[in-house]
């Protein structure tokens, strides 16, 4: 498959890492040294600094786009229309009320267009769900999950720190990536409570998001995203009447990524306890991309699409809209 990336900056690096066997054909930036970079990864001549060339790009029959939040949907909608199977970096837009009109043309589009909720295809989280769907946990009850990062010397000065652009702080940032995985291991939320405010950091939009959520069986979701952690955490823990898993660090800085299986035994008292590791280079990049390929080939059904960004940008605009009450 024929490929165009639009944004280079690390993310599109990891894009363009991720291909595999699929080519590269064009890529696009307002930085032609960056655009530069991803084009020798992806060993491409075609180097463009206006994205419309490289969204429309005749030889490209998918666009990458990795761009701050305030181009996303713009670029990807555009892409659409000129033909494309879209793969837009997550939140997917700055509100709900943005990515819309691009979740409902692309469900007229026939095209496939998906969201980059990479931490799905970590193997802890790929392993939990597949526990969990063997039915080994029994009926689920709640989760809690923990995600967050120290930032760094002058954070408060980058795009995320302004709301035009990113649309908001912590919440639609690391946030999104929680209420994501928590929709997917519970079902989606009915009941949405939270706050996100800014403790720490100078500037407009929150460095905290704390989320209180429930699904429609009452399964709850506690999940607290933070730029002010300090030192770089993943912790998230998945609980039903048989047994808890528990999925620690994603590699990196986060540290080594971990599940841990604890096993309800019918005379209670301590679980029965199984763990794995995973250790080297996070390749969830790489195995998203060819899920997605796979998808648009044989028509099976996207994990992580414009529906599941609708959803979770619709829970971090209900906290927001309550923290100005």
């Amino acid at each position: 498959m024929n490929v165009s990336i639009i944004g280079c900056g690390l993310i599109g690096e990891k894009r363009a890492k991720a291909l595999g066997a699929h080519r590269l054909v064009a890529v696009a930036d307002t930085n032609l040294k960056r655009a530069e970079k991803v084009a020798q990864i992806g060993k491409c001549a075609v180097i463009y600094d206006d994205w419309k060339k490289a969204a429309a790009h005749s030889g490209a029959e998918l666009v990458i786009v990795a761009t701050s939040n305030n181009w996303l949907t713009p670029i990807g909608l555009y892409a659409l229309e000129h033909g494309k199977h879209v793969l837009i970096e997550k939140p997917g837009a700055r509100s709900a009320e943005e990515i819309k009109p691009f979740l409902d043309a692309a469900r007229e589009s026939g095209k496939k267009v998906k969201v980059g909720f990479n931490l799905r295809y970590h193997p802890a989280m790929l392993k939990a769900r597949e526990i969990m769907d063997s039915g080994a946990l029994g009926e689920m009850m709640f989760l809690r999950g923990r995600y967050g990062h120290g930032g760094r010397i002058g954070y408060d000065k980058e795009w995320r720190a302004d709301k035009a652009i990113s649309g908001g702080g912590e919440l639609i940032d690391q946030g999104v990536h929680l209420i994501d995985l928590a929709r997917w291991y519970l079902g989606d939320f009915t009941g949405v409570d939270g706050w996100a405010p800014t403790y720490f950091w100078d500037m407009k939009v929150d460095d905290n998001g704390f989320m209180a959520l429930r699904t429609d069986k009452g399964r709850m979701a506690w999940l607290h995203a933070s730029c002010s952690e300090w030192k770089n955490l993943f912790c998230l823990e998945i609980y039903g009447r048989n047994g808890k898993l528990q999925i620690d660090g994603l590699g990196g800085s986060y540290g080594a990524e971990r599940l841990t299986y604890y096993k309800m035994l019918p005379e209670m008292g301590p679980p029965e306890t199984t763990s794995w590791e995973y250790p080297g280079e996070d390749k969830s990049w790489h195995r998203e991309f060819a899920a997605f390929a796979d998808a648009i080939e044989t028509g099976k059904p996207l994990c992580g699409d414009l529906n599941d960004a609708w959803q979770a940008l619709s829970i971090v605009g209900k906290i927001y809209a309550g923290n100005r009450k």
